[in-house]
């Protein structure tokens, strides 16, 4: 699997600035429409910082086993040290091929990863293949970017700062995996029979001022390598561009955004 996510180096402000401002409602959300007692061990592939692997050890029994994985050795490893052992497994894999047994596990669980998965279909094959009968496939994915006011504003604020060549990374990965028929092909082609819930969820997102959601967004995700590409010194310059957008929008002080994803429940 290559993806724009194997390589990313910036952890800590995946996990400190996009941590806090969009992913814990979702997550938080996502690991509540898990079972308690699944029928089995759990896997969570993309587990990134362990926003999500944190609630899923929290919600589980202690007698079953969590096992969270990742591409990125980066991410496994501030993972690790941000939640030691705590009862669970890290592992490096890949969600297209994981080195897994068939119908080892009750529940497959993925927050906001697949989005970065170059063949989304293989990764759900993957999924269902792992899955014992009666598990379930809970993922949530970014509605369009429209939807989302801040991952919007940086994208726009970009376009004007680069225009010949404008770094469209948070449009088109995270925001590019938003249409629900096309998710219900994919795990059709996957292998599932069962008919998935699908439920669009509409949150806010907060910040303490519009500089937070800029370097979240510019130093926190590979948008950044986009923004170097164009310019090893230009990170700074791209950087305040989207926070000024972010400011005529919401004003100098707390931001407060319409964020919106898509979560998927599927039965095995």
């Amino acid at each position: 699997m290559v993806s724009a996510s194997a390589s990313f180096t910036g952890p800590q402000y995946y996990n400190d600035c996009l941590g806090p401002v969009w992913f814990d409602h979702f997550a938080a959300d996502l690991v509540r429409r898990l079972p308690e007692r699944p029928p089995g061990d759990v896997l969570e592939i993309a587990c990134g910082t362990g926003i999500v692997t944190r609630r899923l050890r929290e919600r589980l029994g202690a007698s079953l086993r969590l096992v969270a994985t990742d591409l990125s050795r980066t991410m496994l490893d501030y993972a690790r040290a941000k939640l030691g052992g705590k009862g669970i497994e890290w592992r490096e894999a890949d969600a297209m091929k994981l080195p897994f047994a068939d119908g080892a596990f009750g529940a497959v669980v993925c927050g906001f990863g697949l989005m970065f998965v170059p063949d989304r279909q293989a990764a759900l094959a993957e999924a269902r293949r792992t899955l014992a009968d009666g598990g379930t496939l809970l993922f949530n994915v970014w509605d369009r970017i429209e939807e989302n006011e801040c991952a919007n504003i940086v994208t726009e604020s970009l376009r004007a700062l680069f225009a010949d060549d404008p770094p469209l990374f948070l449009r088109r990965t995270p925001h590019g995996y938003f249409d629900v028929q096309t998710i219900h092909r994919d795990l059709v082609a996957g292998g599932f029979t069962a008919s998935p819930r699908i439920a669009t969820v509409a949150e806010r997102s907060h910040a303490p001022s519009p500089q937070v959601p800029a370097i979240a967004y510019c130093q926190g995700t590979p948008l950044r390598s986009e923004i170097t590409a164009r310019g090893p010194s230009r990170l700074g310059e791209a950087t305040e561009a989207a926070a000024e957008a972010l400011a005529r929008r919401f004003g100098r002080g707390a931001v407060d955004g319409k964020i919106q994803a898509h979560v998927v429940s599927i039965a095995s």
